[in-house]
């Protein structure tokens, strides 16, 4: 290389605004931003608590709950057996009992088992079903909400396979292209 063209590089160099000690952006793909988000959510973690039976699914395998745990009339279980009986505000001690603010079952129409990345999309957007949810809702409950962050901090259960703060950018990009279902 020229004397001319490192001089201008560096020129360039010093003239362009530096992400020197800034922590990197994840990367997003920006064609697909929900597949990666569907990926998360047909984890265990969500499908777990998003079941289209009566009845929530527990553990790496999606096992039903056990002690015969049912859905409940409100989805925090049935009253001789609430969600908050077992699952307090931060997971057990020792990990294997699972819990975060407001745990309970996500209700019916918000049932994810068995749709394909299309169908969810539709789904998780429709207000009907979503809890009447709103683009900028969804993105503040999937951002924020404590029962969704836990998915990446779930004791002795397996994480998604998609690290939160690329989730947290697939959300963002998502509701920044107005919710496309690709």
């Amino acid at each position: 290389m020229s004397f001319h063209r490192v001089l201008a590089a560096l020129l360039i160099g010093a003239l362009m605004p530096s992400s020197f000690g800034q922590a990197p952006t994840p990367a997003v793909t920006t064609e697909a931003p929900w597949r990666l988000i569907a990926s998360v959510l047909k984890h265990p973690r969500c499908l777990n608590c998003h079941p289209n039976t009566q009845f929530p699914r527990q553990g790496d395998d999606r096992h039903r709950h056990q002690q015969l745990v049912m859905r409940g009339a409100q989805n925090h279980g049935v009253p001789t057996l609430r969600c908050s009986t077992c699952h307090q505000q931060a997971n057990s001690a020792d990990g294997k009992v699972p819990g975060s603010p407001h745990w309970q079952l996500a209700p019916l129409s918000m049932a994810w088992e068995g749709l394909d990345d299309q169908q969810l999309c539709v789904a998780v957007k429709d207000r009907s079903k979503n809890g009447n949810r709103d683009l900028d809702a969804l993105l503040h409950h999937m951002l924020e909400d404590p029962l969704v962050q836990w998915a990446w901090s779930p004791g002795a259960r397996l994480k998604p396979t998609v690290d939160q703060a690329e989730f947290h950018a697939a959300v963002k990009a998502w509701a920044a292209s107005g919710g496309v279902c690709q």
